[in-house]
C-alpha cells in the first residue's frame, strides 16, 4: 500500500497537481530523491518491461503543530472545528453538542479560538455567573442546533471537494474499515491482497466483495486472497461515470527512491517556507479579549471624565476608533449588529478545505 501510495503521488506530482500526503512514519519522505536502477524498483521495472528513470519530485516536510522535524504547521482551534475535536477527544454525542455550542456561541461574539488556551478560557467565563447570563441573554433557535454526525461530516465534504475538482485517497488496511456511506462517494479503487485466516476475516472478505463490479473474468473471493506483493485487484470510473470491471494488475514501482530520508530538519529549514512559518505568531485571541472584559466588569465605577473637545469632523472617525479602548469592544461585541455577525463556518474533518472553497 505504501509504495502504490507513492506511485499514485508520483504520477500527480508529475502531471503538475500537487499532493498532500498524510505520512506519519516517514515511509515516503524519500520521495524528494531519485531512485536506484539496483533497488527492488529497478527490477520490479525490468520484469515489467518498462524503463526505469529515477526521478527526485518536489517535496516539502510539515510538522504538525511544529511537533517533530518538519515545516510547523498550525491551525487553529477554530478551524479544527467540534466535531474533529470530539473526535479526537473521544467525546460522546452529548459532550461534542457542547462542544459545538461552545464554538457557535465564540463565533456570534467574535472570540477567535486560537489555541487550546482559548478555549479553556471561553468554557472558564461560561460557567462564571457573566458568562451564563450573557449566553441566556442570546440564546435563540440557532443557537441550540446539534452538531451533525461525524460520518456525515466526512461524506459531504467528499462530496463538497470532489465538486471542486479535489481527489481524496483513503489508506486502509480493509474495506470495512471506511464507512458505507463515505465507500459509496469513491470512485477509484486499488485492492492489495486481504487474507482470511479467521471467520471474522472471511466475513470481511465476502463483504468487501460485494462491493466491487462483478467480474466475468475473475472469481473476485479467490482473487483478492492470491494476490503477491506489488499485486492489486483495480476498478475505476469510467469517462461516463461508471466503475470498469475489476483488473488483476501488476503495479508499476515507484522512480523515486523508497523509505524515509535521512534528514527531515535539514530539508525542512532549508525550505524557503521554514522562514515564514518557522516562528510562532500570538495574535490576539479569546483569552486576552475575554481577560479585558472580566477586568473591566470587576474594576470600580470611575467618575465621568471631563468633557473632551470636539474634534474636527474629518477627526471624528479615528478619534472614536481609539478613544474607547475595551469598552468600545465590549459595546461592539454585544450589540444587536455585533450578535448579527456569525461566521458559519463549515467545519469537519477537512475544516480547512472547505473554508477555502466558500
Amino acid at each position: 500500500k505504501t509504495r502504490t501510495l507513492q506511485g499514485l503521488a508520483e504520477q500527480l506530482s508529475a502531471a503538475g497537481v500537487a499532493v498532500f500526503l498524510a505520512d506519519g512514519k516517514g515511509d515516503v519522505s524519500e520521495i524528494a530523491d531519485p531512485g536506484d536502477p539496483a533497488s527492488p524498483a529497478g527490477k520490479r521495472a525490468t520484469d515489467l518491461g518498462i524503463p526505469f528513470t529515477p526521478t527526485a519530485f518536489p517535496a516539502e516536510y510539515l510538522s504538525l503543530r511544529g511537533i517533530g522535524s518538519g515545516i510547523p504547521v498550525r491551525t487553529t482551534v477554530s478551524d479544527f472545528g467540534p466535531q474533529l475535536l470530539g473526535k479526537v477527544l473521544e467525546s460522546n454525542e452529548t459532550q461534542e453538542q457542547s462542544l459545538g455550542l461552545v464554538f457557535r456561541y465564540a463565533d456570534q461574539k467574535g472570540l477567535p479560538l486560537l489555541d487550546l488556551s482559548d478555549l479553556r478560557a471561553v468554557l472558564t467565563f461560561l460557567t462564571s455567573d457573566e458568562g451564563k447570563a450573557d449566553a441566556d441573554r442570546d440564546r435563540r433557535p440557532s443557537f441550540d442546533g446539534a452538531t451533525k454526525a461525524f460520518i456525515e461530516s466526512i461524506t459531504q465534504t467528499v462530496r463538497l471537494i470532489r465538486s471542486k475538482g479535489v481527489g481524496v485517497f483513503f489508506i486502509t488496511q480493509v474495506p470495512k474499515d471506511i464507512h458505507d456511506d463515505v465507500l459509496g462517494q469513491l470512485g477509484n479503487r486499488v485492492q492489495h491482497a486481504l487474507r482470511a485466516f479467521t471467520p471474522d476475516d472471511a466475513a470481511a472478505l465476502h463483504a468487501a466483495v460485494k462491493t466491487y463490479p462483478k467480474s466475468e473474468f475473475y472469481d473476485l473471493e479467490q482473487l483478492l486472497t492470491q494476490l503477491g506483493t506489488g499485486e492489486a485487484a483495480v476498478t475505476i470510473l469510467s469517462d461516463s461515470g461508471v466503475p470498469t470491471p475489476v483488473v488483476h494488475t501488476r503495479l508499476r514501482p515507484p522512480f523515486s527512491r523508497m523509505g524515509a530520508t535521512d534528514d527531515v530538519d535539514k530539508s525542512a529549514k532549508a525550505s524557503p517556507l521554514f522562514s515564514k512559518y518557522g516562528t510562532r505568531v500570538d495574535n490576539q485571541s479569546a483569552r486576552e479579549m475575554l481577560a479585558a472584559r472580566m477586568e473591566q466588569s470587576a474594576a470600580p465605577a470611575a467618575a465621568p471624565p471631563s468633557p473632551a473637545p470636539q474634534p474636527q469632523a474629518h477627526h471624528k472617525e479615528a478619534a472614536g476608533a481609539i478613544a474607547g479602548g475595551a469598552a468600545v469592544l465590549s459595546t461592539m461585541l454585544n450589540s444587536s449588529a455585533g450578535r448579527q455577525v456569525e461566521r458559519e463556518v463549515i467545519r469537519g474533518v477537512f475544516g480547512i478545505l472547505k473554508k477555502s472553497f466558500r
